[in-house]
């Protein structure tokens, strides 16, 4: 396969090598306060689209014939990203390019710091780059798009922006926009939702795809909750309620996998909302599901079984993936992945996905290389059953299911998925070289050329990655594992950077950026002392004596443990004190007294306990990482907020004019 790679500048394009077929367009950037909302049009020969339903955004997220749809935001290590995918065999003739933009709800694009254009092959292969900075006040920005001259697909950097957001941006594509509707009563809109979310699944015209010009509504849509159902008859609490998947029986390794998969895709199929966010991950349409178990295949003079066929039919197009799924410690192979790629593409089938406890230490990145010929007509993509776990208590704990049944099935296989012979653990071991290299940095005696010291540095970017994931279905905000940029893409530089840090200071460190807290969550893994370090820096106020800016804090951590370390660092180069909270907050002078220089940031840490063994429960190495992060977020992170400076003040003349000028005259 041609594989082409670029850096693009405004206004340059660059054609896309013939055998690409399908691409992913990644919008990305840096600064996540803000996010960026994607759309893509599909344009006619005068740049207009044909009819509003040729405008795809988060209300509308695909085209009519499928050729286009969005597969939603992630995190990433240098901010978070967002991706439309493009299926460039199946665009329509009569569509001559496919403009590429995105929106902000609130805010500006100014705001989100650095924005990257990318189209990547299904192989996940970078074709074209395009970084902008350029954007200042614009709420709706257009990046680049993707046209055809002669019958090659093109891409082209475009780079302009609208203030008038994602309507003015719409409506200079030729969208009606109509956000003056009147709003439907609540169970109206709902009933309606489920009718046409029925007929649009399988493929039958809707009523709101015949009214496809009478105007779109670019306002976003609310979020609904279902409550949960209650168990309330219960005698006592020794009364157990029936579970849908049990685990009673559950043996090791076939058995595991057979009953993991078939909770997965049962889960899938009864709850729509859940089965959307995991086959969107895969590159799926908008569409009906189906899942089918162990399906038999010929490959030659021998049979392949995947472990699930997924199926998703949207009108007259079928898409389809093989899924091999891993429990436990099981193991993805090389040599089963291809044989799946070679059906996939006898087939003609879409994309083979891997499942498993593998957690990639980035979004993207495969834990099996495979011969990347055979990724030409088929894509590969893995999924972990950590992000599996995420999926569903985002929904159920942020929105999106609204159906009180759904809700239930979706807490029951969560359930199954906790229980610890369901073989679906989130992230529970360190790897086998975990003990020796625990042991050469007790020793002194690990280096970082070692490829066991590599091996486990590997393993210690993915639990970071696996935190990020705990906190981001918990929080319900999109948390992420903060690397260096130059690490992005090079995930053996990364691994050697870290393994460099075991071997000279028997340390690793996790840097976790949390949207709207005072400052970063550290976890500092110290093999040598066995302890875990969890500490966050925040700014102080700009203004008032270094007493305020003390109390300032202190308000803030009532009920923080008095073990914390709280480090107060001053204007004056090299100056800083340091004392446990309980400390300071008997004497708040010892912290300041004899110190020259106003305070300028905070620094507060809680020492833990670190367990030693490379998996299992409460002794865990991971366990205690993660429950050290929880416990220290919970009680010195969470509370903390950013000080910001007071509004100016009117002096006492000026408002006693206004006042004057105001008021009616006395008669």
């Amino acid at each position: 396969m041609t594989v082409v790679s670029s850096m693009l500048s405004k206004g340059q394009n660059l054609s896309l090598p013939e055998d690409v077929e399908r691409i992913d367009v990644v919008i990305g950037w840096t600064e996540t306060e803000v996010a960026i909302d994607p759309s893509a049009l599909l344009l006619d020969a005068d740049g207009k689209v044909s009819g509003d339903r040729d405008f795809i955004f988060y209300n509308q997220p695909e085209s009519p014939d499928g050729s286009v749809r969005f597969l939603g935001a992630s995190a990433t290590e240098d901010g978070a990203q967002t991706r439309i995918a493009i299926d460039l065999t199946a665009v329509p003739d009569s569509v001559h390019a496919v403009a590429l933009a995105g929106s902000v709800g609130s805010g500006t694009f100014g705001e989100v710091g650095k924005i990257a254009f990318r189209i990547v092959d299904g192989a996940g292969q970078l074709l074209a780059e395009y970084i902008t900075a350029d954007a200042t006040t614009e709420s709706a920005f257009q990046f680049g798009e993707v046209y055809r001259r002669a019958g090659v697909w093109k891409v082209r950097a475009i780079g302009q922006g609208w203030d008038s957001g994602l309507a003015g941006l719409a409506t200079d594509f030729g969208v009606v926009v109509d956000d003056d509707a009147e709003t439907e009563p609540a169970g109206a809109a709902v009933a309606a939702g489920e009718a046409t979310e029925t007929r649009e699944e399988s493929g039958a015209p809707s009523a709101s795809r015949e009214r496809a010009n009478s105007g779109v509504r670019t306002a976003k849509k609310p979020v609904k909750k279902a409550k949960p159902i209650e168990f309330k008859l219960a005698e006592s609490d020794a009364w157990q309620p029936a579970r849908l998947f049990s685990v009673v029986g559950v043996g090791a390794g076939d058995e595991q996998e057979r009953r993991a998969t078939s909770a997965l895709i049962s889960t899938m199929q009864a709850v729509r909302p859940f089965a959307r966010a995991l086959y969107s991950r895969m590159g799926a349409p908008v569409g009906l599901f189906e899942g089918y178990i162990e399906v038999q295949y010929d490959r030659g003079d021998s049979k392949v079984i995947p472990d699930a066929v997924l199926k998703v039919i949207r009108g007259s197009r079928v898409w389809t993936a093989l899924l091999e799924v891993k429990t436990g410690t099981g193991k993805l192979k090389r040599e089963q992945l291809e044989s799946y790629l070679d059906v996939a593409r006898k087939k003609k089938y879409d994309v083979v996905v891997s499942l498993s406890n593998d957690v990639p230490a980035s979004a993207g990145e495969l834990p099996v290389e495979v011969d990347r010929r055979k990724l030409a007509k088929v894509a590969l993509r893995h999924l972990s059953w950590a992000e599996i776990a995420h999926e569903a208590r985002m929904l159920l704990s942020h929105g999106g299911i609204e159906d009180e049944l759904q809700a239930w099935i979706l807490n029951e296989f969560l359930r199954y998925l906790d229980h610890p012979r369901s073989g679906a653990t989130e992230f529970t071991d360190m790897g086998r070289h975990w003990v020796a290299v625990r042991d050469g940095v007790t020793a002194g005696t690990l280096r970082a050329s070692d490829q066991k010291a590599v091996s486990v540095a590997d393993r210690w970017v993915s639990l970071s990655r696996h935190l990020a994931l705990r906190f981001t279905a918990e929080l319900g905000v999109t948390v992420k594992h903060v690397l260096p940029r130059r690490f992005r893409s090079e995930p053996a530089a990364r691994n050697a950077a870290v393994a460099e840090r075991l071997a000279a200071d028997g340390a690793f460190e996790a840097v976790l950026q949390i949207p709207d807290t005072a400052g970063d969550l550290v976890v500092v893994a110290d093999i040598r002392t066995n302890k875990i370090r969890c500490r966050t820096t925040v700014t102080a106020p700009a203004e008032g004596t270094n007493a305020r800016r003390l109390s300032w804090l202190l308000k803030q951590l009532p009920d923080a443990p008095g073990q914390v370390q709280l480090e107060a660092a001053f204007s004056t180069d090299g100056n800083e004190t340091c004392e446990h909270l309980e400390v300071v907050r008997d004497n708040p002078k010892v912290l300041t007294e004899g110190r020259s220089g106003d305070i300028v940031s905070f620094t507060l840490e809680q020492v833990f306990p670190m367990g030693n063994r490379r998996s299992g429960t409460a002794a865990s190495f991971i366990s205690s990482i993660t429950s050290a992060a929880d416990a220290f977020y919970g009680s010195v992170v969470q509370p903390l907020r950013v000080w910001v400076a007071p509004a100016p003040k009117q002096a006492t003349s000026t408002q006693s004019e206004a006042v004057a000028i105001d008021s009616p005259p006395t008669e």
